[in-house]
């Protein structure tokens, strides 16, 4: 179904109004994660790994769209930080295994905590019928695009 026309998509805020949420929620995030020591975006890479089966760099590119420059560098800071360690595979040198660490393990074990904060932080304003519809929206657009992520979340439900 086509909601926008090309004399239509001026008067629309939805696309910046999206990305400005996703701003909103790391600022928020990287707030809450600074006693630890990291960044949202690093904790978005250990939570990969520990909660969603990451294993390799190139796992994490497509689950968080980046580039493997920018992965490489991710991957630098968290390993210089002991949250993880990159190993070589034993059936194939070339690949490259993602491990956390027990320091990583254990700040990825913190996500309930620091995720409920920011989380509320985020939406505490809205009433629990609204943030129903908002997650049944979201998790309706990101099905149809066949979000891996999303994807397996419900197929654990």
């Amino acid at each position: 179904m086509a909601h926008f026309t090309p004399e239509s998509f001026n008067d629309s805020l939805l696309g910046m109004l999206v990305g400005r949420t996703e701003q909103l929620k790391n600022r928020i995030l990287d707030k809450h994660l600074e006693p630890q020591g990291v960044t949202a975006q690093q904790f978005k890479v250990l939570i990969m790994i520990a909660r969603f089966c990451a294993e390799t760099p190139a796992d994490l590119c497509r689950m968080l769209s980046l580039d493997s420059g920018s992965m490489t560098r991710m991957l630098d800071r968290l390993e210089q930080k002991d949250l993880l360690v990159r190993t070589r595979s034993e059936s194939d040198r070339r690949q490259v295994r993602l491990v956390l660490t027990d320091s990583g393990q254990a700040l990825s074990d913190l996500l309930p905590q620091i995720g409920a904060m920011a989380m509320n932080e985020m939406v505490g304003m809205l009433e629990d019928s609204e943030l129903a519809t908002l997650e049944k929206i979201l998790t309706k657009i990101l099905v149809a695009s066949a979000d891996p992520i999303t994807l397996a979340r419900l197929a654990e439900q």
